[in-house]
This record gives structure tokens, C-alpha cells and sequence, in this order.
């Protein structure tokens, strides 16, 4: 009962009733909106023909997380030097294929992290069944000392395999967040040379 007790206040007060088994302080969004970052109307009409094939490479290096922002300012700025005919709305088409690959992403590590708070959840009430079991051949009248070893390494093993977690949750939680800082800040990288 313990580690089940420990677990259940955090995602009860994390996610602020929106989903009582998410296990992040920061509160369970699915999926973003794109309106919230582009100030424009995003068009779904196709990109001009001359700037099409660099604005699909520009996105595609955008997209990946290992360009850093410096990096993402160079990659633009180098873009609109290629295509000073590039508008707001080309911009927006580019901004929204690097959002509707970065949020699918972002929709797949939130997948993951539910699934990783029930097997946190399940391994606690493992835990506690295994205690349970083990104080009942304890108290029993000729324990049985074979048993009882056996579920002591079972439930230190599935302890530190659970405090593991626990110390990586801190680290799964931020992704989606970084994920969400990275779109935004990558939407004022592109309007800032369309908005001048």
C-alpha cells in the first residue's frame, strides 16, 4: 500500500483533474494548436514552385531537434536571402509543416508517458501484493524461509526498478514541453524576416 499511496496524490494534483493518472506537474495537453503560435491564417495552398523544394528542406532541418536555435536563425535567415520573395503566408506553410510533424511527435511521447505512469502504477501494486503475501508466510505458523527470500529479492528488485522510473519522470516529463518552447520559438524565428 505504501509506494501505491506514495503515487497516487502526485498525478491527482498534477494534472489539475484533467486526467487523474497523468504523473507530470505540467498539465496534460494532447495535441497544440497552431493558431496559439502563428499569428497568421496558415493557407493549405501549395508553396510557389521556385521556393517549394528549399522551403521542404528548410522545414526538414527545422523539424529535427539536434539543429539548435542559433543554428534554426542561421537556416532562415540564409532561406529569405535565397527567396526575398518569401511572404508571410510561404512562411506559415513552412511553419505548419514543422508544427504537424514536431506535435505528431509530441502526441507520441505523451502516448508513451501514459503508458509508462500504468506500468509505474501496476509495478506499485505489485509491490504491495508481494508485501502482503510475504507478512502472511511470515506470520504463518512454520514459515516457509524459501519463499519468503524469494519475494524479499523479487520486491527489492521491483523497488529499485521503480524508483528508476521515478527518477527518469522528471526528465519524460519536460520532453513535451521543450517539444512545445522549440515550435513557439521556431514561429518567431520565421516571422521575425516576413513581419520587418
Amino acid at each position: 500500500m505504501l509506494l501505491v499511496a506514495l503515487i497516487a496524490p502526485v498525478p491527482a494534483t498534477a494534472a489539475s483533474g484533467s486526467d487523474p493518472m497523468w504523473p507530470c506537474v505540467q498539465r496534460k495537453v494532447v495535441s497544440l494548436s497552431a493558431g496559439l503560435m502563428w499569428p497568421h491564417p496558415i493557407e493549405a495552398t501549395p508553396l510557389h514552385e521556385e521556393i517549394a523544394a528549399d522551403a521542404a528542406d528548410l522545414a526538414a532541418k527545422l523539424e529535427l531537434r539536434r539543429v539548435g536555435l542559433d543554428e534554426a536563425k542561421a537556416l532562415i535567415t540564409q532561406f529569405v536571402k535565397n527567396h526575398p520573395e518569401v511572404t508571410p503566408t510561404d512562411m506559415g506553410q513552412v511553419f505548419w509543416h514543422i508544427f504537424d510533424k514536431i506535435n505528431h511527435d509530441r502526441r507520441r511521447l505523451i502516448t508513451g508517458i501514459d503508458k509508462y505512469a500504468q506500468k509505474q502504477v501496476a509495478l506499485a501494486k505489485r509491490i504491495d501484493e508481494a508485501r502482503t503475501k510475504m507478512d502472511s508466510l511470515t506470520a504463518a505458523t512454520a514459515p516457509d524461509q524459501d519463499a519468503i527470500k524469494s519475494l524479499k529479492q523479487q520486491i527489492a528488485w521491483d523497488e529499485r526498478v521503480y524508483r528508476d522510473r521515478a527518477h527518469s519522470l522528471t526528465y519524460v516529463c519536460e520532453t513535451p514541453v521543450l517539444l512545445e518552447q522549440r515550435l513557439y520559438a521556431i514561429a518567431q524565428l520565421l516571422l521575425e524576416p516576413v513581419s520587418e
